[in-house]
């Protein structure tokens, strides 16, 4: 089986790995693909991801036989649809289902059709029905950009005027609208579903960090590490998910005429309450989703072909392995307010020798058995130096026999790479690694 991976950042090269590690998977091509894809898949050039005819003319042009769409945006632009019309198989919903991300005002509206837990929201169009809302649900004030925001368009404050502001801000886009929901307590969970359209499996859950600095401090980011297992979560959780909520929202989406294949991201808050969807996303996450697909031992390949084709009810439920896996971000100057491009990176293997496979998948990788880094917003500048392009730059995923183990090796990797105004953050499972957190 070929496969075309549309993306290029760390959680498509995180695919290309896992792709490439099924027997079934003979050629992986990447578009547009990074530098440290170019060592595992063919990459191809793709100005625009959300181009729906460039897209069909890789897939042509390379005779594939499943599409992977990696993004939200090319997803919520309707690039499903127009390769399902001309006949691909695709792991990916077509724009109408792609609305969970799309749109969070459309989720809380499926969630409710559906009877699944989430928070309380109001949907708001003006400053004044925001003002309303805040004084109504109380702080922490929680306030969602209504459409796509790459994981940066929410605000979780103590403080009513920055919540005011935030939503001003979304507000005055055109079009512009604002979710604003009670706060959730507890810690948050990602769980992510594996859909075709009827049947669901889940991946073992994770945990992510979104604040840019340790201790959960500072502005949102599409997220700064992860790690899974969960060893203070609830043994069955990923059943539980299965049965509470993403099996009633594909259901729910079924029944509206708009089946949903692909993956579908249910970030949860485990309150005092139980369980409580923070969000859903309609992909794969980054860099959640490479730590559960790290620990993933059922055939990736297989499992989305399955998916795209409408037989996942054939298959098994979901294998995974014991070992824990770590992800640390390495992220660049300015990050998440804007990023830095250009600027030289070091440590890092060399382009010809980073590996998307590492032995997580049964492969040796570049940097030791149990590591890979992961290429997120990186290029080859004219010299041929690796440099940054982009706000997270590299991914370092390792895995070892507890979190304990994962973390350290992950941060003896992380620790020989250097760039210019590189952050990242020193608190990645460091909590669930002594065991202090609690349900």
């Amino acid at each position: 089986m070929k496969v075309l991976v549309i993306g290029s950042g760390a959680r498509e090269h995180a695919l290309v790995r896992g792709l490439l590690a099924d027997p079934v998977v003979t050629a992986v091509v990447a578009a547009p693909g990074n530098p440290g894809m170019a060592r595992d898949a063919q990459c191809d050039s793709l100005a625009d991801v959300t181009d729906a005819a460039a897209v069909l003319a890789l897939a042509a042009r390379h005779t594939v036989d499943l599409v992977v769409v990696g993004p939200e945006a090319p997803l919520v632009a309707g690039v499903g649809d127009a390769l399902r019309a001309a006949g691909y198989a695709v792991y990916g919903p077509d724009a109408a289902a792609a609305r969970l991300e799309g749109s969070k005002a459309f989720a809380k509206d499926v969630m409710a059709s559906a009877g699944v837990p989430t928070a309380l929201a109001h949907v708001c169009t003006t400053v004044a029905e925001v003002a309303l809302a805040l004084d109504a649900l109380g702080a922490p004030h929680v306030v969602k950009e209504d459409g796509l925001a790459a994981g940066k368009g929410v605000v979780v404050t103590d403080d009513r005027e920055t919540a005011l502001a935030h939503a001003e801000a979304c507000l005055s886009r055109p079009g512009g609208q604002v979710v604003v929901e009670e706060y959730l307590d507890g810690p948050e969970v990602s769980v992510f579903c594996i859909c075709d359209g009827s049947t669901v499996r889940a991946l073992s859950p994770a945990q992510d960090f979104k604040r840019i600095f340790d201790g959960d401090h500072g502005p949102n980011t599409g997220g700064m590490g992860a790690y899974s297992p969960l060893p203070w979560a609830p043994a069955h959780l990923a059943d539980q998910v299965i049965e509470v909520i993403a099996q009633p929202v594909i259901d729910e989406m079924r029944r509206r005429g708009t089946p949903f294949v692909g993956t579908l991201y249910v970030g949860l808050a485990m309150t005092s309450r139980g369980p409580r969807v923070v969000e859903f996303n309609v992909r794969f996450g980054d860099p959640d989703g490479q730590v559960s697909l790290a620990r993933l031992l059922t055939p990736l390949g297989g499992l989305l072909y399955a998916a795209a084709t409408g037989r996942l009810e054939d298959m098994d439920d979901l294998h995974h392995r014991p070992e824990a896996a770590v992800v640390l971000v390495a992220a660049s100057a300015g990050y998440p307010a804007s990023s830095r491009s250009g600027d030289v990176i070091s440590g890092v293997p060399g382009v010809s020798a980073v590996s998307g496979v590492s032995a997580v998948s049964g492969v040796e990788g570049a940097v030791g058995p149990d590591a890979v880094v992961l290429h997120a917003g990186t290029a080859l500048d004219t010299e041929g130096r690796l440099v940054t392009a982009g706000g997270r730059v590299l991914n370092v995923l390792a895995t070892g026999s507890d979190l304990a183990e994962a973390r350290d090796t992950a941060y003896r990797v992380l620790g020989d790479v250097s760039f210019d105004g590189m952050q990242y953050r020193r608190d990645i499972a460091l909590a669930a690694a002594r065991g202090e957190i609690h349900l």
